[in-house]
């Protein structure tokens, strides 16, 4: 009880802190506003007419232009020599992008939730509490990252004009889930999600707790079942992250030019593009865990790590690679930005004419859509590092290389809840009554979902969130050099 008393007074100076500082202290504005971001601006109609050599419309005189009156259009060459300038990203200019309140909302709780996450862990002190209430902001987080990539997702179903991006969505989606049932098929002694484990413990648990109950049954749902389930999750994921994917690897494509001269960033950009990738080998037993904790080098007497210890090294991983990734957002988001001066450079090489207004749209949409980037780029991110977070906990795991040994004890009998009280009215029912209540509700869901189940989900979604951030990079990357080639 006094471990959820704590916890009640952090999630309470969280809100706090929340309705205080949410509205003076966003990291997302920061992101945007604060970090050195450029964007193209638009000619305007005059300069566009000074520069195709169109002469200015004399108004009668007496006459004056009516207000809120739309200018006429007018054709300029698509090839005509026109320098965009730029200008710094302000507050006054993010504040009415489409899906702002969407990323400012989204980061800055991630980053309220990092700070629970955090200071509930030097509360415990490493002791593992298989569910606790910065559980609940953390399935908040990937609940919010997951309802945004749908949200997003969805727009390419919307109009007649998105048939080419439907149509990408339903393909990877099937490509993805194939990929998803050839892997799930494969030996946990080649690649270790510990879902057979899980499988078993939860096959075992909910059966003794069904007899518990008083009811008869054989246990759940067959493995294949389980996994055919698990496969269609994986496979509708991966056609949420198929066009993140393929914008990260855009913007990694042309941040390779634009900062080609800077050695180091180079290096980190790079570092950070494949860091899914080496993340997603950790999981593959023979070139990760046999490596590291089983073969002994020449001139050793003991493998290079422990078992425990590879596990946080796993953790820890993760956890650094989102933060590269996230440190290096603004150089991926001014990459977008150029983007307009790219448009720019192609349409000089072509012929024919193009009305103003098709001209200023073109340019402006590319800073219109900028949180929509940001939100592609992040909401993956904070989905990976989340289901890093509550592998570890609910895993019994730790940081310094210490975890939870299973044990193969039956499920204990559910403990019996006390004898409800009367009361008058419901403001008689104290927090501390409900709170008691509550714990009594979860250690009955502790006897079903153990730590070897929290494993195999946990393991999985950490493992496909890291394989699926590559995938979608690589098919991306894929794409950029065939049109670079082309």
């Amino acid at each position: 009880m006094a471990l959820l008393g704590g916890q009640l007074v952090i999630t309470l100076i969280m809100v706090s802190i929340i309705q205080k500082l949410g509205s003076h202290c966003s990291i997302a504005k920061w992101v945007l506003c604060s970090t050195g971001l450029k964007r193209y601006l638009y000619p305007t109609n005059e300069e566009l007419k000074n520069l195709a050599g169109i002469p200015k419309e004399k108004h009668k005189k007496g006459k004056h232009p009516e207000n809120g009156k739309v200018p006429k259009s007018f054709q300029i060459p698509r090839n005509l020599d026109i320098t965009l300038e730029t200008a710094p990203v302000s507050t006054l200019d993010v504040i009415h992008l489409k899906f702002y309140s969407d990323f400012q909302w989204l980061l800055d709780f991630s980053i309220y939730g990092t700070m629970v996450y955090i200071m509930t862990e030097v509360q415990l002190l490493c002791h593992i509490v298989p569910l606790n209430l910065y559980h609940v902001w953390c399935c908040l987080v990937i609940g919010f990252s997951f309802k945004v990539l749908v949200t997003l997702w969805v727009q390419y179903f919307k109009g007649e004009e998105s048939i080419g991006e439907r149509s990408t969505c339903i393909v990877t989606g099937f490509l993805y889930l194939l990929i998803a049932m050839m892997i799930l098929i494969i030996d946990e002694n080649t690649l270790e999600l510990g879902l057979d484990n899980a499988y078993t413990s939860f096959n075992h648990t909910a059966s003794i707790f069904m007899k518990n109950q008083g009811l008869s049954s054989s246990g759940p749902a067959s493995k294949l079942i389980v996994k055919l389930c698990f496969a269609v999750l994986c496979g509708f994921f991966g056609s949420l992250l198929t066009f993140p994917g393929l914008r990260v690897s855009k913007m990694h494509w042309d941040a390779l030019k634009y900062y080609k001269d800077s050695k180091i960033l180079l290096l980190l950009a790079n570092l950070s593009y494949v860091s899914p990738l080496l993340l997603a080998s950790l999981w593959i037993k023979p070139i990760s865990r046999d490596y590291l904790t089983v073969r002994i080098f020449a001139g050793a007497t003991k493998p290079i790590m422990t078992p425990s210890a590879f596990e946080s090294l796993r953790l820890i991983a993760i956890v650094v690679a989102v933060l590269l990734r996230f440190a290096l957002m603004p150089v991926y988001l001014q990459s977008y930005l150029n983007l307009a001066n790219q448009k720019l450079e192609i349409q000089k090489k072509e012929a024919g004419r193009i009305s103003n207004t098709e001209f200023q749209k073109k340019v402006a949409a590319v800073f219109y859509y900028l949180c929509v980037v940001a939100l592609q780029y992040i909401a993956p991110l904070i989905i990976c590092l989340y289901c890093a977070f509550m592998y570890k906990t609910l895993g019994g795991y730790s940081w310094e290389g210490v975890y939870k040994n299973l044990d193969s004890e039956e499920c204990p009998a559910p403990e019996p809840l006390p004898e409800p009280k009367t009361f008058i009215n419901d403001e008689e029912k104290t927090i501390a009554q409900t709170a008691h209540e509550f714990h009594l509700a979860l250690s009955t869901m502790r006897q079903i979902f153990t730590i070897e189940v929290f494993r195999g989900i946990f393991g999985l979604a950490t493992w496909w969130t890291c394989f699926t951030l590559f995938s979608s990079t690589a098919m991306g990357m894929l794409y950029q050099s065939y049109f670079k080639s082309v």
